[in-house]
């Protein structure tokens, strides 16, 4: 392909959708959905999807896949096979993007099932990925002409444009690649000499002993300052301040009042006066911050309410505006697919044993999946795929889901199990609906093929979706769901939500105190799901993320007064921090493979433990990948002068 100059100005708007023309206009053939881009596609959804399931269920956030996605596949077709195809790039993205979406919609409800004390089998996992994302993909057709076309500079889709600009300057070189590789390898380097070899404690901690011996700790793990690095200073420290009202004030004030109680204090069955701070944590503070998140969720819902209903009317007017045309950009998925689609997964929700939700809850996951997905579709194009919310969609979906279930007698283990299976198709269809809309909107802008891209995507999920379930399980039955290792915080909370509507017996006193905090939050502006976080998770986590946050700001800080320069130098911070994040999951994975086939390769423990299990020894480490991530954010190719 003839290299070309970057995106034009018309693709950011100023003119009606119809009369833009593509970076590849649409009489231009080139290869599209080949083998090749299918087969490096589906590697990269596994690779994000492996590494989101794992750091989602370690920290409740996950990371995008687009950007990353979209440099691996300009450097892998450019500098490995020698092709500059950006049609083939686009699809690889595109693919690679839905392993993120299919694992931020599972790790928010599935778990739930073992967190419960049931059996989550893995053909479950596959199946309710399978059923929620094609419904995710599906019903967003009939409506990407009018979201992508008709809301032409009307619609930002923010990831989708900054996609779209990265497959422009990659297909014409840059070192975007050889960035995020660096953090995948420095990633997956540092966590095999921490968690795999034991050269140093993963989770130092120290006791204070005036505060009621409460802990101080920090996660000093990649993945944690790629986190940081990538949400900034500010996320960071309203979660870390979440974290010091918990672990710093919540616990030792319940140590100290329930000190002197002779009879434990329900949930717990020990004695407050016998409990440590993560007993306390464990049994009360996690409720607390359960409630903060619930109400982070129905705020962030009831404040997205007036989008959501306009979103709605919008796409629903457009929908006429689909449909196929002669161009090959025009080209969609037939609207008999997705009927058939749409009936072929009511039938199964139905009828599949291991997913049997009855007729009504099967009826209730094809209406919700299209609400939702349609809103996502579009509200992403406002607020992005990172501010989508999903967690507010998905605890209003459990909500009714379960009422209604438990009205027709669906109740108990019964009950509960249907109502979280029938959440989870719909959230992974909410989920994959937000990452298909900005992937249509990339597209649109590149002059790809949208069938081709739609066909592509659910390849992915289908690639993908063994290896998530795959990880969820291996995570539970190394470490625990919800224990220290993996607490699961979004699962955590639709247990709770689909067990309190249905029995009813929860501490609702400690829910509902948690959610003043939320409210509180709302009161004075702070952003109520970054605190909730750190209210909710331990205060490692936190810490950690918080040391990101910090080295992004002398970044900043170094760069402050060349605007270009500091521009260049973010981007690179947040490709090394993507690497990082990525390197440490995967290799975090691996580690646990070995543990499961009890090989035991922590080396640390046997040759120097009164060194490597020092908590100054893992600060050491820590400050090493620090001053490496600072420096080689802070390098500045001489180009870019």
């Amino acid at each position: 392909m003839p290299e070309k100059k970057g995106l034009s100005h018309n693709a950011y708007g100023g003119i009606h959708g119809k009369d833009y023309i593509p970076y590849i206009p649409a009489d231009e053939a080139m290869p599209e959905i080949t083998t090749a881009s299918l087969v490096i596609g589906c590697l990269f959804a596994i690779l994000f999807g492996a590494a989101n399931t794992y750091l989602g269920l370690k920290v409740g956030l996950t990371i995008s896949a687009s950007i990353p996605g979209a440099i691996l596949a300009t450097g892998i077709l450019r500098g490995v096979l020698r092709r500059n195809n950006i049609l083939e790039a686009n699809l690889i993205q595109s693919v690679g993007s839905m392993g993120e979406s299919i694992a931020g919609g599972l790790i928010f409800t599935l778990p739930a099932i073992i967190i419960w004390g049931m059996t989550l089998k893995l053909s479950t996992i596959v199946v309710v990925t399978l059923l929620g994302g094609l419904l995710g993909v599906l019903f967003i057709v009939p409506l990407r002409r009018f979201l992508t076309v008709e809301e032409h500079g009307e619609l930002v889709y923010p990831e989708g444009m900054a996609a779209a600009e990265v497959l422009v300057t990659g297909s014409t070189g840059g070192t975007g690649f050889k960035t995020v590789l660096s953090g995948l390898f420095g990633g997956a380097i540092y966590k095999l000499l921490s968690g795999g070899f034991a050269l140093w404690l993963e989770e130092p901690e120290w006791t204070i002993k005036p505060v009621q011996n409460t802990i101080f700790g920090v996660d000093v793990l990649a993945s944690l300052v790629g986190v940081g690095y990538i949400v900034g200073i500010e996320a960071a420290l309203y979660m870390f301040s979440g974290a010091l009202v918990a672990w710093i004030g919540l616990i030792p004030l319940i140590k100290y009042v329930g000190s002197g109680l002779t009879v434990p204090l329900f949930p717990s069955t020990d004695l407050i006066a016998d409990m440590s701070a993560w007993s306390i944590w464990s049994s009360y503070i996690r409720y607390v911050g359960a409630g903060a998140v619930a109400a982070g969720g129905f705020i962030s819902l009831a404040k997205s309410a007036p989008t959501i209903v306009s979103s709605f009317k919008s796409a629903m007017s457009g929908i006429g505006a689909s449909g196929g045309g002669n161009k090959r950009t025009d080209k969609d998925i037939p609207l008999t697919w997705i009927i058939g689609g749409a009936i072929l997964v009511f039938i199964l929700s139905w009828v599949l044993p291991i997913i049997d939700v009855g007729p009504v809850g099967a009826l209730m996951v094809i209406i919700f999946a299209f609400f939702f997905s349609v809103v996502s579709a579009r509200i992403v194009g406002i607020v992005g795929v990172s501010n989508n919310p999903v967690s507010g969609m998905t605890i209003a979906t459990l909500l009714f889901v379960t009422s209604i279930l438990r009205l027709i007698g669906f109740v108990g283990d019964t009950g509960m199990l249907a109502a979280i299976i029938a959440g989870g198709i719909v959230c992974v269809g909410i989920a994959v609906a937000g990452g298909a809309g900005q992937n249509m909107k990339t597209t649109y802008i590149i002059g790809g093929t949208p069938r081709n891209i739609q066909v592509g995507m659910y390849i992915g999920i289908i690639a993908s979706s063994i290896f998530v379930g795959m990880v969820i399980l291996l995570l539970h039955n190394i470490y625990g769901m919800g224990s220290e290792q993996i607490p699961a915080p979004q699962a955590t909370l639709m247990s709770m939500v689909v067990k309190g509507v249905m029995t009813g017996k929860l501490p609702w006193t400690l829910v509902i105190i948690g959610a003043v905090f939320g409210v509180m939050c709302e009161l004075m502006g702070i952003p109520i799901l970054a605190f909730a976080l750190g209210l909710y998770l331990p205060i490692h986590l936190s810490a950690g993320i918080l040391v990101g946050g910090i080295i992004r700001t002398l970044v900043d800080k170094k760069f402050k007064k060349d605007d270009n320069l500091l521009k260049k130098q973010t981007e690179k911070g947040i490709l090394l921090s993507s690497g990082l994040v990525a390197g440490d999951a995967l290799m975090g994975i691996v580690i646990a493979a070995f543990a499961g086939l009890n090989i035991d390769i922590a080396i640390g423990k046997r040759i120097a433990p009164g060194i490597t299990g020092n908590p100054i020894t893992a600060s050491i480490a820590f400050l090493i990948l620090a001053i490496w991530i600072y420096y080689f954010t802070t390098k500045v190719n001489t180009r870019d002068v």
